[in-house]
């Protein structure tokens, strides 16, 4: 069940993304558009072989096969999820029109550390093995990145109906995602709490979709 619901969301988002370009063809929508392609196209590179793995129940046996990919995997969801909260900051300044140069400098600066940190030899990725230490301090800047994106979602669309609470599941999101990064290495069944991260990204592509439907209904009602 758990790899049906990895293959559902797959499609869901990426399918999402495509809708958005489809529909709003300008910067802001093409910004959030290719948010949701890439992390869909990203997080496939690591549910696959993990869905893979549970479904032929190998997934806590040894294989370097198997562990390649989930390592590689890995490096590739951890560079997509970065692109994708840069993507979605891009969004948040351009529909609220934000003119914050020193915010746009920290966030790239946060952006290349992070993405430095990821390409690292010391990550293990081809092992899949990351030392403890290392994956915490690849994750000081995504952390960082993704407050700075609460608290803009919080301060700027607290008067958008149907973004009011987009702050909130990016915050659970993080809160599901952290003690992956901490224990699963060493308990593989905190993996699970990727489900709830899961459906936490799920809702905010919804959300997404609603403010392209909300817009499109406004543009024919004001044509």
């Amino acid at each position: 069940m758990e790899s049906l619901f990895y293959v559902i969301y797959l499609i869901y988002i990426i399918f999402m993304g495509i809708f958005i370009i489809k529909k709003k063809n300008n910067n802001i929508f093409i910004f959030l558009g290719l948010a949701l392609i890439i992390l869909g196209f990203g997080d496939a590179f690591h549910l696959i072989p993990r869905a893979v793995g549970l479904f032929t129940n190998t997934l806590d046996k040894p294989s370097d096969t198997l562990d390649m990919f989930l390592g590689v995997g890995k490096l590739i969801t951890s560079i997509t999820m970065t692109v994708f909260y840069l993507l979605l900051y891009l969004f948040i300044k351009e529909k609220m029109n934000l003119k914050y140069k020193i915010l746009d400098v920290i966030i790239y600066i946060l952006v290349i550390v992070r993405l430095v940190l990821c390409i690292l030899p010391q990550n293990n990725w081809i092992l899949n093995n990351t030392p403890l230490y290392f994956g915490i301090i690849r994750n000081i800047p995504f952390v960082i990145l993704g407050l700075i994106i609460i608290v803009l979602s919080f301060i700027y669309f607290k008067n958008i109906k149907h973004f009011k609470l987009l702050w909130l599941f990016i915050l659970l999101s993080f809160l599901f995602y952290i003690p992956v990064v901490i224990l699963a290495s060493k308990y593989t069944w905190v993996g699970l709490l990727m489900l709830p991260k899961t459906i936490c990204y799920m809702i905010i592509a919804y959300l997404f979709y609603l403010d392209v439907k909300i817009l499109k209904n406004s543009d024919i009602i004001n044509s």
